[in-house]
């Protein structure tokens, strides 16, 4: 009795730890009240989409796109509020803050809309609908279908982005295709890219960071074949976040958000206009 007692006081107190140290933003209601918004912005580095510029200031299409949020409260609800922007480093964590987040917390990483994560996060409207492409070391044959990936990547690694769809596809394929496939897990889109480069991996990016990697120069290639397309992006939310609706009217408004000229615009801006191109064709 008394190790059951002791046993539930730990978890009680690590319960009460992780309260204490959850990401936490203004409510909706709370800023109706009268107290003043502040909406928690963590977000992850991604290259044109979410990154540090030359004035040490968080920018990319997705800052831009909280940004306009915030200014269309103010000009159609009259809600002022202010952006904590966070980066945090790593993927997976970000994704649990957010989460584990409440109130007026939003997430910036380029997350994939999927019924399975509904359960646990709230989404935006999507923002891009995004085509995923396995790549390799520019060269090599190309791999015409998924039965010939154990062939041709003989003696290569799968690589996955953990915690990622990219890591579920490269399993899925094996589950598939080549169970002994060997699988090692990645923490960022530049080891990914540099391993394929390299010629010790295979691993699934999203498009528009292989372009973003060819005109860098990097000697990788695209296998058609085994695209993932149609998968499509949001801003994540926790559960009890509830500016939700107001964030779905910011996307409806005006005849919808990606149709209008200013994203198109912030797109080619940010993004550039091939990759911009590619996203909206």
């Amino acid at each position: 009795m008394i190790r059951l007692s002791i046993l539930a006081l730990i978890a009680c107190l690590l319960a009460l730890a992780k309260l204490a140290h959850a990401d936490v933003g203004t409510t909706l209601e709370q800023t109706r009240a009268g107290e003043t918004a502040a909406l928690k912005v963590l977000w992850v580095a991604s290259e044109g989409w979410a990154q540090l510029g030359e004035d040490g200031q968080p920018e990319g299409l997705t800052i831009a796109v909280m940004q306009r949020f915030a200014d269309w409260l103010a000009q159609e609800h009259e809600l002022s509020v202010d952006l904590d922007f966070v980066e945090e480093g790593d993927w997976r964590r970000f994704y649990d803050r957010v989460r584990d987040g409440s109130g007026g917390v939003f997430g910036l990483g380029n997350v994939t809309i999927t019924e399975a994560r509904r359960d646990e996060l709230a989404f935006s409207p999507p923002y891009v609908t995004n085509v995923a492409v396995l790549i390799s070391r520019a060269g090599d044959a190309e791999i015409s279908s998924a039965s010939a990936l154990p062939e041709i990547m003989a003696g290569r690694t799968g690589l996955g982005f953990a915690g990622t769809l990219h890591e579920e596809r490269l399993r899925e394929l094996a589950a598939s295709y080549w169970p002994e496939m060997p699988l090692e897990l990645g923490h960022s889109n530049d080891e990914l890219i540099q391993a394929a480069a390299a010629g010790t991996h295979f691993a699934y990016v999203d498009g528009y960071n292989y372009y973003r990697a060819r005109s860098r120069g990097l000697e990788i290639r695209r296998h058609p074949a085994l695209d993932d397309p149609g998968e499509q992006f949001g801003i994540i939310m926790p559960l009890d976040n509830d500016w939700q609706d107001l964030l779905d009217d910011f996307f409806a408004a005006h005849d919808g958000l990606r149709r209008s000229r200013w994203y198109q615009d912030a797109m080619r801006h940010y993004l550039g206009v091939e990759i911009a191109e590619l996203l909206t064709n």
